[in-house]
């Protein structure tokens, strides 16, 4: 192996195992100390900094392609931002420093801090629009779900992979009118449905552990950012993903192609949404089905972040107690 790749491999690995997850765990308790407050915009604003802070730490040369915005748009964390030292990998980045405000803003369940990052190039430079999705976790056989099939079809191939009945299959889906009918379809073949207001993020990433979450099945049209950032966690555990964006207005048809999409029509892939050496990790901002959120105790801060590889197909849950409160805010 040459001396470059190796040097690369160890950066990646330093990442892994301890600086991405520091990244989303400062994101998560700046966040978290807004909890309740139903103030959205200074708890997203609370947790960007706080993540780009701990980004501009790291040995890396990294640009920011799934953000919070487009530059005019966002102050911190835009796309095209550049963080870390610079002295180190070239790096792509999506994240989402505090998925679900809204959950966030009312103290609910399933709102995490998250971000995923690849070698440069490899993570899809999705416009700020919709995406149709379905998405499984792992242990099925390739092919199971097909963003162009009907949804029964689809359930039918899941119940089927599992060994079980369709009714005891549950999907995911965003609690939204659009998906009214989606509704009623699952419904009318016997299938339960977990409805979630916020958090397509999470949403997904629960079919990865359905033992604990419940659900199997994740479908719907949710944003197309959260979908990178998704299918990248399903790239690090073995999942299966397609999606579709779902663009109506041709100022989102211009931008598609200033971020050099041509065929706003294009079925992606789990692999195209998210290639090469993934990282991901997340952490629990309010107690979830999937991670618990943050705890302020008297004398410490507890964090729960899972972090995941891969090309090693490693993921490890990361439960930390933090000392020192006041230095903790203050880093």
């Amino acid at each position: 192996m040459a001396d470059s790749q190796a040097d690369e491999d160890f950066v990646m690995d330093r990442i892994l195992t301890l600086e991405l997850a520091r990244v989303t765990e400062r994101a998560a308790v700046s966040a978290a100390r807004l909890r309740g407050r139903g103030d959205e915009k200074a708890a997203d604003q609370a947790a960007v900094d706080a993540m780009r802070r701990e980004l501009n730490q790291l040995p890396i040369d990294g640009t920011v392609v799934i953000g919070e915005g487009e530059r005019d748009e966002a102050p911190m964390l835009y796309i095209g931002e550049k963080v870390g030292t610079k002295n180190g990998a070239k790096v792509d980045i999506a994240l989402d420093p505090l998925e679900g405000t809204t959950i966030c803003a009312k103290n609910m369940p399933n709102s995490i801090a998250v971000i995923a990052m690849a070698p440069e190039g490899d993570l899809l430079n999705a416009p700020d629009s919709y995406m149709s999705k379905i998405a499984i976790g792992p242990g099925y056989p390739s092919g199971t779900i097909n963003l162009d099939d009907p949804i029964e079809l689809n359930l039918e191939r899941v119940a089927k992979a599992k060994g079980v009945d369709v009714s005891d299959v549950t999907v995911c889906v965003l609690d939204r009118p659009r998906h009214a009918k989606l509704i009623d379809d699952i419904r009318a073949v016997g299938a339960s449905i977990y409805l979630i207001g916020d958090g397509d993020v999470a949403g997904i990433i629960h079919t990865t552990a359905p033992e604990e979450t419940g659900i199997d099945l994740y479908v719907g049209i949710g944003g197309a950012p959260e979908g990178v950032l998704a299918a990248a966690a399903l790239r690090c555990i073995g999942g299966q993903m397609e999606g579709r964006l779902v663009i109506t207005r041709e100022e989102q048809v211009e931008r598609a192609k200033r971020m050099g999409i041509d065929d706003i029509n294009r079925k992606y892939t789990m692999e195209e949404m998210a290639g090469g050496d993934v990282l991901f990790a997340a952490t629990g901002v309010t107690d979830g089905n999937f991670l618990k959120g943050v705890k302020f105790g008297r004398t410490h801060i507890t964090t729960q972040t899972v972090v995941m590889r891969s090309t090693s197909g490693t993921v490890r849950y990361i439960t930390a107690q933090h000392s020192h409160l006041e230095k903790f805010h203050l880093d």
